[in-house]
């Protein structure tokens, strides 16, 4: 019996799921994903947004697995001056 996990190199995060509504350079921000998920810890990631447009680089601080749920907290570490597209 194994345990259901994905692996993730970028944060994407919608409205509902806690995207922050202002970016602040070394803010740390908070949030769940549902499902299991594996991230870099102490490493820049990209954040994108629901439209898988990047907006800045965090870096995750810490993660707790926890009832089929993913809670992350994370800081930003750079805003970028032109977010840009990272999927087509």
């Amino acid at each position: 019996m194994g345990m259901p996990c994905e692996v993730n190199s970028i944060l994407k995060l919608s409205p509902q799921q806690g995207y922050p509504a202002m970016l602040e350079l070394g803010r740390t921000y908070q949030v769940q994903k549902d499902k299991y998920r594996i991230f870099p810890i102490d490493v820049p990631l990209p954040l994108v947004d629901q439209n898988w447009v990047a907006h800045a680089d965090i870096v995750i601080r810490q993660l707790v697995w926890e009832r089929k749920q993913t809670h992350l907290t994370f800081e930003i570490t750079r805003i970028y001056s032109t977010p840009f597209l990272t999927k087509g």
